[in-house]
């Protein structure tokens, strides 16, 4: 091999290497034709609502999450800020990034990996092993692992036993706003991201680079108005929009090539960002390290080497913002 042509040499390399990334990345972000990165739905839709199968109790539901993954994340916020963490306990679970799955810190009901509890709860299950899991401890059952679902039941179902039962981050009076919001959000936000970062060809990078940024422009232009995106008040809108931001700078703008520019230097977006990170009960469900790993540690398609960087420091989320309204 050393009396090869450097120039050979680089493109098998090359070759091997994209075939191999290719491979991989079907396997974790599957794709449409053009290399568009399309999120499965997830399986599992019950509520717990006091006539169904899964009523409303103090103790009885229990929050797996990965403390690393924006979605889970939205339901630690939401349980933070109704004050329901003496009611709704957690269960962590952390990325192997040799098995591709996630795996308890501690083994669960004989459970060594989300995926064995998934086949525990559902036998013959062959989809996704997805966080957060919304998991009834009395019937041994997973009630729901869609965090959009997850946060309006957090949100709505325990408020008996919530500490700060008054705070309603999906009222009645702005539901369709939260929701026109929640829609336009996800495609070009909490998901564009990951359209960015797991895109497989360059016109499908583009597009979504560009759809991103346009709406985080958008975002910001609102957010010159109003303290939260529904007004004067957190909703549901918030907390999801909040979990991709306070992950931007630190994972998306650089391993996802969501560069153009960071959250921190718009002129809204930046403050916004610090406003809800400074909530009461927020910060600490923000682990900055657990965010490093997960993602460069574990997204070996993207990070071949596994190299995790040492920033960013975060401080600046501490800064004044100005005014504040209450949650």
């Amino acid at each position: 091999m050393a009396g090869l042509p450097p120039g050979l040499l680089i493109r098998a390399a090359k070759l091997a290497w994209t075939t191999l990334w290719q491979t991989m990345m079907g396997q974790m972000a599957p794709s449409s034709k053009g290399g568009d990165y399309q999120r499965p739905e997830s399986e599992f839709r019950q509520r717990v609502e006091p006539e169904g199968a899964y009523p409303p109790e103090a103790n009885r539901y229990q929050l797996i999450v990965g403390m690393g993954c924006p979605w889970a994340h939205r339901t630690l916020v939401t349980r933070s800020l109704k004050g329901l963490e003496e009611t709704i306990s957690t269960i962590l679970v952390n990325p192997s990034p040799d098995e591709g799955c996630w795996v308890f810190e501690t083994p669960f009901r004989g459970c060594r990996t989300l995926p064995e509890l998934y086949r525990q709860a559902q036998p013959g299950y062959k989809g996704r092993a997805t966080v957060p899991v919304l998991w009834d401890r009395q019937t041994a059952s997973i009630v729901n692992n869609e965090s959009a679902d997850i946060i309006v039941i957090v949100n709505e179902a325990f408020n008996q036993w919530a500490t700060r039962p008054e705070v309603d981050l999906y009222p009645d009076a702005l539901k369709t706003e939260i929701d026109t919001w929640n829609d336009r959000t996800y495609q070009a936000v909490n998901n564009g991201v990951y359209r960015c970062g797991f895109a497989q060809s360059q016109a499908a990078y583009d597009r979504a680079v560009t759809e991103l940024f346009d709406e985080l422009d958008t975002i910001d232009r609102a957010l010159a108005q109003n303290a939260y995106l529904c007004g004067d008040r957190v909703t549901l809108a918030d907390v999801r929009l909040f979990t991709t931001l306070f992950r931007f700078d630190v994972v998306y703008y650089s391993l996802f090539k969501c560069n153009r520019r960071r959250i921190q230097d718009y002129a809204h977006l930046g403050p916004y960002l610090r406003r809800l990170y400074q909530l009461p009960g927020v910060a600490a469900t923000c682990d900055l390290e657990a965010v490093k790993r997960d993602y460069y540690g574990n997204l070996f398609p993207l990070n071949p080497g596994g190299i995790i960087p040492s920033g960013p420091d975060l401080e600046y989320l501490n800064a004044p913002t100005g005014a504040m309204a209450d949650v």
